[in-house]
C-alpha cells in the first residue's frame, strides 16, 4: 500500500462515514459482524516473529563466518582435520556468543498486543454482549465504562468519559470526552460511561499504526557497520596481497603442495576471527556493569551506541516530568488565604479514586491545612458535561453553603462577576497550566474565591541531567505530544533554551540545533524526527515512557525507557532504567564510552596484526623462498593471540569527553602506520634469524610465530591509551591473559610442540627485542593518534 513521509503506515480502510451509515440502532447482527470480520480481519496485530532456528542460522551468514567456513572447507580438502575442527570451534563460539547475548526482536509487538483490552462490551442482535476484543469490527456499538481499556478506535455517540491517552498521544492530563469526540485503542477510562461507534480495528487503529511503525523501524547498529567495514577493508587489502603471493609463488615454481598451504595460511592470517565475539563480549560486560546501577540494556548493541550518541530526543511527560499532576500556584482573591482556597477546593474533590486533579488538590491542601473550613454535607463528583464538581457544606453557624470547582467559564457563570478574573485565568493558561476556578457562598449568591493552577512538574534531576549531557557533547531536545506553550515552560524549567518548532510536519533538513522543543507531535512525527536527525549523520538517542514513543525508541540508535514507562516502551527501548530519575542516561553514556575504548583497542590491535601477518608471509616468501608460517601455526596464533586478547574487554580505560564514532578510515590508517612498525620488527627478527643465526626454514617459522605473539603483546600495551605513553593500570584479567599468551607460545617453542624447537637464549633475546619494540611503539603512537584525531 502507498505511504507518505508523514504517514509511513497503512492507511485505514474503515472510515467513520461508512460505519455510521451502515450501523443499525440495535447494533450489528452476528451475521453482519462475521462478514465484516472476514473482510477486515481480526482486531489484532499479526505475528511477525522470527523462528529461533532461522535466527541462529543467521549468525553463520556474515563476512567473518564466510571466511572461517571457507577455511574449514580448504582444511578438509587438504585432510587437515585437526585444524578444521579447531577453526569450526572458533566459528561456533562466535555464533553462540552472539545468539545467546542478543535481545528479543519481537518483544515490542508482544507487549503491544498484551496492552489491548481482552474483552469488550458490544451491542449485537439488539442485546449487549461481552465478546473478545479481537472480534470487534468497524461499525460495532461498544460501551466504555470506568476502569476499562478502549479496545478499538471509536467515535463517542452519547455519555461522557475521562480518558487517559498519555501512553498514546503524550498528553499529560486526562481528556474529558463527550458525544462527538474520538478516542483510540489503548486509552484508559478513568471516569464516566459512554456508548461509542467503532471506526477502526486492528492494524488500522492509531495503536495499530504505532505497532506497524515499531515493526518497520530499524537503525543499523554502528557496531554492525564497523565490523562489516573493517572486514571489508581487510578483505580488499589482504586479497590483493594474497593474489600477489600466489603469483610470486607460482613464478618461483613452488610446488602446489606448498602453494595451497601458503594461500590457506594467508587467508587464516587475514581473518579477524574474534572481532565479532569481542564486540559482543565487551558489550555484555558493559551491560552487566550498568545493570548493577539500575540500567538494563535490552540489546547489547545499545551499550556501544550509548558512546556514539550526539543528540538525545527526550519525551516530556513522564521523562523530563513526573507524569503526576500537582498544584503549582494558587491565586486567592483579596482577603482570602491560599490555604482556605485549597481547603474549600478539597471539599469539592473526591477522596480516593483515580481522579488525578482531585488527588493533587487534596494533597496540596494537606500540606497547607486551613483551620476555618466548613463541614461537608454532600459531595457531587465531577460532571464532564458541566465541567464542575461541587459540595454542600455548613459553616460554624449552621449556614448552608455551596462550593463549586471546575473550568473557569463554567464556575464564573454560577458566581457573581469578579474584576480581573478573566485576566488572571488567561495569564495562568498562557503559562501552560491547567486552571481551575473555585467559588463558594450561599447557593444563590456564590462568589469566586480564587484560582488553582496545576501542572506536571519536572523531575528534580532533569536540569542536572541535561547540563551534564551538554558537557559530554550530547545535545538534548524535547519531543512531546503536548501543547507548545506547556512544552516551552517545562523546557525552560529544565534548562532547554532555544526555539519551539511550529506544530505541523517536520521541516525538511531539520537539525538538532534548529529547535529546543518539538511539540504537538504524534508517534509518526517522533519517528520521522529521529529519522531526519539520522539522515543528517547524527547518532540519536530517544528517551520516552509511553506507547506513543515506541516507534521512535526502536528507530533511534539507542532507545531509553524510564522506570515508569509502559511495557511497550520498555520492549522497544535498547536501555531500560529501573530506578527513578534520569541519572542512568549519563551512566549509560559513560559506560558506553568505556566499552567503546576497550573495543577500539582490540580493533586497532587486530587490524594491525592482520595486516602485519599477511605482509610477513609475503616478505618471508621473498627472503626465504618458503612460507614462514603454516596453517597450524596460524591456528595457534588465533587461539593464543586473538582470543586471549579478548581480555581487553575488561581493561581499565579513560572514557572520552566527546561522543565517539567509528571513523573506520582513520582507524584503518592508524592501524596501517602501526602495522608498518610491527612488520619492521618481525622482518628484523626474521633477517637476524636467517643471516645472523643461520636458522633453517622450520626454525625460522618458529622464530616468526614467536615474533608475532611477542610483538602483539607489545602493541597491546603500547596502544591501550591513545593520549599518554602509559595508560591506567591494566586489569588482573589482562595481565593474566598476557602471561598465559607468552607462556603458551614460549613453552611450545622451547619444547617443540607443533613447531621446531628454539634455544631458550634465542627466545629470551626475542623477548628483550619485543620490550624495546614496545617502548618505540608507545612513543610513535601518540603523534599518529593525535594527527588522525583518535582518542
Amino acid at each position: 500500500m502507498p505511504t507518505t513521509a508523514e504517514e509511513p503506515t497503512v492507511a485505514p480502510t474503515n472510515t467513520l462515514a461508512k460505519a455510521d451509515a451502515s450501523t443499525p440502532p440495535k447494533g450489528l447482527t452476528s451475521q453482519e459482524a462475521a462478514s465484516r470480520l472476514q473482510k477486515d480481519g481480526p482486531n489484532a496485530m499479526p505475528d511477525t516473529s522470527v523462528h529461533p532456528l532461522r535466527n541462529a542460522l543467521a549468525k553463520f551468514w556474515a563476512p567473518v563466518p564466510w571466511l572461517l567456513e571457507a577455511a574449514i572447507i580448504l582444511q578438509i580438502v587438504l585432510h587437515k582435520y585437526t585444524e578444521a575442527a579447531v577453526i569450526a570451534g572458533l566459528l561456533f563460539f562466535n555464533a553462540a556468543l552472539a545468539y545467546f547475548q542478543e535481545g528479543r526482536a519481537q518483544a515490542t509487538l508482544k507487549a503491544l498486543k498484551s496492552s489491548l483490552a481482552l474483552n469488550a462490551s458490544v451491542l449485537r442482535d439488539g442485546a449487549w454482549k461481552t465478546v473478545p476484543a479481537a472480534d470487534l469490527v468497524c461499525g460495532d456499538l461498544v460501551k466504555l465504562s470506568l476502569g476499562g481499556v478502549v479496545a478499538a478506535d471509536a467515535h463517542l455517540l452519547d455519555g461522557s468519559v475521562s480518558l487517559d491517552q498519555s501512553m498514546l498521544t503524550g498528553e499529560s492530563l486526562p481528556v474529558e470526552a463527550g458525544a462527538g469526540a474520538d478516542t483510540y485503542a489503548g486509552a484508559l477510562v478513568r471516569r464516566g460511561e459512554a456508548t461509542a461507534l467503532v471506526t477502526a480495528t486492528g492494524v488500522h487503529t492509531k495503536f495499530g499504526k504505532t505497532a506497524e511503525l515499531v515493526r518497520t523501524a530499524h537503525s543499523v547498529s554502528s557496531q554492525q557497520t564497523a565490523v562489516l567495514r573493517i572486514v571489508r577493508n581487510l578483505a580488499i587489502f589482504n586479497a590483493f596481497v594474497i593474489l600477489l603471493i600466489g603469483i610470486y609463488a607460482y613464478t618461483r615454481h613452488l610446488p602446489w603442495s606448498e602453494i595451497i598451504p601458503l594461500l590457506l595460511t594467508s587467508v587464516l592470517a587475514s581473518i579477524p576471527v574474534a572481532l565479532p565475539a569481542t564486540f559482543t563480549l565487551a558489550s555484555a560486560l558493559g551491560a552487566r556493569a550498568l545493570a548493577k546501577i539500575g540500567v538494563l540494556p535490552t540489546r547489547l548493541s545499545a551499550v556501544d551506541e550509548a558512546a556514539t550518541i550526539d543528540v538525545l530526543c527526550s519525551d516530556k511527560t513522564g521523562t523530563l516530568t513526573l507524569n503526576a499532576l500537582s498544584v503549582t500556584s494558587v491565586k486567592p482573591f483579596p482577603g482570602i488565604h491560599e490555604a482556605h482556597v485549597l481547603g474549600m477546593a478539597a471539599l469539592a474533590s473526591s477522596e480516593g479514586g483515580d481522579d488525578s486533579v482531585d488527588a493533587a488538590i487534596r494533597a496540596a491542601s494537606l500540606k497547607k491545612p486551613a483551620t476555618d473550613l466548613p463541614k461537608l454535607i454532600k459531595f457531587i463528583p465531577f460532571d464532564p458535561a458541566k465541567k464542575t464538581s461541587e459540595a454542600t457544606v455548613t459553616d460554624a453557624k449552621g449556614t448552608t453553603e455551596r462550593i463549586v470547582k471546575g473550568a473557569f467559564i463554567a464556575v464564573a457563570s454560577l458566581a457573581a462577576p469578579a474584576s480581573k478574573a478573566s485576566d488572571i485565568a488567561d495569564e495562568l493558561e498562557q503559562q501552560g497550566f491547567r486552571v481551575l476556578a473555585v467559588a463558594a457562598g450561599p447557593p444563590a449568591s456564590m462568589s469566586l474565591i480564587g484560582f488553582i493552577a496545576l501542572s506536571d512538574p519536572p523531575r528534580t534531576d532533569s536540569a542536572s541531567l541535561i547540563s551534564e549531557l551538554h558537557t559530554l557533547g550530547v545535545r538534548t531536545v524535547m519531543v512531546t505530544g503536548d501543547a507548545p506553550a506547556t512544552a516551552g515552560i517545562v523546557a525552560h524549567a529544565v534548562g532547554l533554551e532555544g526555539a519551539v518548532c511550529p506544530p505541523g510536519p517536520i521541516p525538511d533538513g531539520v537539525k538538532p540545533q534548529d529547535f529546543a522543543v518539538f511539540a504537538s507531535i504524534l508517534p509518526e512525527g517522533k519517528y520521522n524526527l529521529v529519522k531526519a536527525f539520522q539522515k543528517n549523520r547524527h547518532t540519536v538517542g530517544m528517551c520516552g515512557d509511553g506507547a506513543n514513543d515506541a516507534p521512535a525508541l526502536r528507530q533511534a540508535q539507542i532507545g531509553i525507557a524510564v522506570s515508569t514507562a509502559t511495557d511497550v516502551a520498555k520492549s522497544a527501548a535498547g536501555v531500560v532504567l529501573t530506578k527513578a530519575g534520569l541519572g542512568g542516561i549519563v551512566a549509560a553514556v559513560k559506560e558506553g564510552r568505556t566499552t567503546f575504548q576497550r573495543i577500539l583497542t582490540y580493533t586497532l590491535n587486530s587490524v594491525l596484526k592482520k595486516i602485519t601477518q599477511v605482509l610477513l608471509l609475503a616478505f618471508g616468501l621473498i627472503i626465504t623462498g618458503h612460507a614462514v608460517l603454516t596453517p597450524m601455526l596460524m591456528v595457534i596464533v588465533m587461539i593464543t593471540g586473538d582470543f586471549l586478547a579478548m581480555s581487553l574487554t575488561t581493561d581499565n580505560v579513560s572514557p572520552s569527553e566527546t561522543p565517539n564514532s567509528w571513523q573506520i578510515g582513520r582507524i584503518t590508517t592508524a592501524a596501517a602506520v602501526l602495522a608498518a612498525c610491527f612488520l619492521t620488527f618481525c622482518i628484523a627478527i626474521l633477517l637476524v634469524g636467517k643471516f645472523k643465526l643461520g636458522l633453517g626454514v622450520d626454525a625460522l617459522r618458529t622464530l616468526s610465530v614467536v615474533a608475532i605473539v611477542y610483538g602483539s603483546e607489545a602493541t597491546i600495551y603500547a596502544i591501550r591509551d591513545r593520549r599518554h605513553f602509559w595508560g591506567l593500570r591494566p586489569t588482573l584479567w589482562l595481565l593474566l591473559s598476557s602471561i598465559a599468551d607468552l607462556l603458551i607460545i614460549s613453552t611450545l617453542a622451547a619444547f617443540g610442540f607443533a613447531m621446531t624447537p628454539l634455544p631458550i637464549p634465542i627466545l629470551a633475546c626475542e623477548f628483550a627485542a619485543a620490550i624495546a619494540f614496545w617502548l618505540i611503539m608507545a612513543g610513535i603512537k601518540i603523534p599518529v593518534f593525535k594527527r588522525l584525531g583518535i582518542s
